[in-house]
């Protein structure tokens, strides 16, 4: 079933051979199927009542457990994130941050919820200066910033939620103590973030038992972490950022040379926002605003709804080189506005105007690759995981969770059982620059849930991790499904457009055109025509992000649910 397709492009949906759609030239495929497009690694799946899509087959499973115990999507959101903090620390943990939308059922409204921590206060610019840095570190006690995620739970829980946050917790206590197998993906992952961590205080304590990271099929304990759950399940949200948590992670960082304190921790709280849409061919994607960079999909597409992308055809030169450049353009205002708008005049409504992205796609060459954009002036008025969950009430979470940079900075307080993120990292050190490193801060932030309504009723939750390559695969997702005529997996496990080498929030300026990696499954031809174009390309193996997403189909009171094939977990639901 082809869910978003136009009216315009029925044709599209409805065409039963690669060819029809413009796949006849792609070179590899999952497997022989007998139904949808041969790059499909599974049907979608189906169930009536609720759904679960995560990145490991036991949060997935512990969220349909929640749900069918009597909790609702909250519950189970915080409960499958839980769990995956034990068992791909590689991406997220509580010692992260958090942003999530949620679809109130009862409300019939969207919620956004900003769960991102702050910069040190005790921590200045001019350390930075005065000591030589040209940039923050992206390991050891330098990049930290309060932890979020945890503080992120307790106010969904005490909105949204149904279940005792005990029992919530509890799957994820039972798992960190009795152990679980580690799986495939996330067991390389280990391994790639031990060769450059093992060396960060406390790090080997937990993640390198006899000197060797955990091994695909081996079973991994952390009673740390155990410990550390049940007293945030006994002790509430106070438990972390008041109590012996709070205090054992400040001792820690400082006697390590580091600035956050238990007072930043104590001081910190999350902020519920608005979410900001976008239309894009009759579906209105939803995003947090800054300082995530969740508008920057918005920006894309915008952009993007100018051209008839449908008759150009997904492996085509056209395409590939019209998304890139209108990538381009997004991550110049992505560079430049992109802050905490506690700090600054963030113009959302500008960034996001409908003859703003006109006069923008204006400056894109059909015929060449651009080597350097300026950002736009708007008008002025007016390494993660990724979860979603929805239930028989009809509440749906899109929720993002992550250390940044994998595992984070590396630093692992004493007893605890989880690494600190080092988001910190993601600070500008010009003076001049909206991003600039302040204390009590936000730092610019990759991670983004995201939502898709029509005419107000809620349709999709979804998110791709990983990165900068969030805003690109947001928008690539839609336009599979909207322009090409893909179903919710097929969407997932099409091949993936990543443009790198953008201007950034902290400081670096694109003037050589960045380069395309482009994933197995785009023809020769296309690759050629863009060399002629003037765009580089470049081979990269695993850096195309990780989807998961639920659908509500509502004429039949069916979800349908899809996970990524390049990841370890699935979809289910009951």
């Amino acid at each position: 079933m082809n869910h978003l397709v136009t009216g315009s492009k029925a044709a599209i949906a409805s065409c039963a051979l690669a060819l029809a759609c413009g796949f006849a030239s792609f070179s590899s495929s999952a497997a022989d199927r007998l139904t949808g497009h041969h790059f499909a690694t599974r049907s979608e799946a189906m169930a009536p009542n609720a759904m679960a899509a995560t990145s490991q087959p036991l949060a997935t499973q512990v969220a349909l457990d929640i749900m069918q115990a009597g909790g609702n999507a909250i519950d189970a959101a915080i409960a499958a994130n839980a769990l995956l903090g034990l068992v791909e620390p590689t991406g997220n943990g509580i010692g992260g941050d958090l942003f999530a939308i949620v679809w109130d059922a009862d409300g019939k409204r969207l919620h956004g919820l900003n769960a991102s921590g702050r910069s040190p206060q005790s921590l200045t610019l001019d350390y930075f200066i005065e000591n030589g840095y040209e940039s923050i570190p992206p390991r050891g006690v330098l990049p930290l910033s309060v932890p979020g995620a945890v503080d992120g739970w307790f106010e969904l829980h005490e909105k949204f939620g149904k279940l005792p946050m005990s029992q919530v917790l509890a799957p994820a206590i039972e798992y960190a103590e009795q152990g679980f197998p580690v799986t495939e993906v996330i067991a390389y992952y280990f391994e790639r973030n031990a060769q450059v961590l093992k060396d960060e205080p406390g790090f080997a304590d937990v993640f390198l038992k006899d000197g060797v990271p955990p091994q695909k099929g081996k079973m991994f304990k952390n009673p740390d972490l155990a410990n550390t759950l049940r007293k945030i399940a006994e002790g509430g949200r106070d438990a972390f950022y008041k109590g012996e948590i709070a205090k054992t992670i400040g001792e820690f960082v400082q006697e390590h040379g580091g600035f956050l304190s238990y007072d930043d921790l104590a001081n910190h709280s999350s902020e519920w926002i608005n979410p900001v849409s976008t239309n894009y061919r009759g579906y209105d994607l939803w995003e947090l605003p800054p300082n995530t960079q969740g508008i920057a999909a918005q920006q894309i597409l915008n952009i993007l709804e100018n051209y008839d992308l449908a008759s150009m055809g997904f492996d085509s030169p056209e395409y590939v080189h019209l998304f890139v450049e209108a990538k381009k353009l997004a991550f110049e205002d992505r560079a430049k506005y992109y802050s905490d708008p506690d700090f600054n005049d963030v113009p959302v409504e500008g960034l996001l105007d409908k003859n703003y992205a006109k006069q923008r796609a204006k400056l894109i060459n059909m015929e060449r690759a651009g080597k350097a954009y300026e950002p736009g002036n708007p008008p002025t008025e007016g390494d993660t995981i990724y979860l979603t969950t929805a239930d028989a009430e009809g509440n749906m979470v899109s929720l993002i969770q992550s250390n940044y940079r994998g595992m984070g900075s590396g630093v692992t307080p004493t007893g605890l059982g989880f690494v600190i993120q080092d988001r910190g990292e993601l600070f500008a050190l010009d003076k001049n620059h909206r991003n600039v490193y302040e204390p009590g801060k936000r730092p610019f932030h990759t991670i983004i849930p995201a939502f898709v309504t029509k005419d107000g009723k809620p349709l999709m939750s979804y998110g791709v991790m990983g990165g900068a390559t969030q805003p690109q695969m947001h928008a690539q997702i839609l336009i599979n499904m909207i322009d090409f005529g893909m179903n919710l997996q097929e969407a997932g496990d099409a091949p993936r457009i990543l443009h790198t080498g953008s201007s950034q929030p902290t400081g670096e300026i694109m003037s050589d055109g960045g380069a395309i990696s482009l994933e197995n499954g785009f023809s020769d031809h296309t690759r050629r025509e863009l060399i002629k174009m003037g765009h580089t390309l470049q081979e990269a193996v695993g850096p195309y992000g990780g989807y998961q997403a639920i659908w509500r189909n509502h004429e039949e009171g069916v979800y349908y649910g899809a996970s990524e094939s390049r990841k370890d977990g699935h979809a289910a639901g009951y």
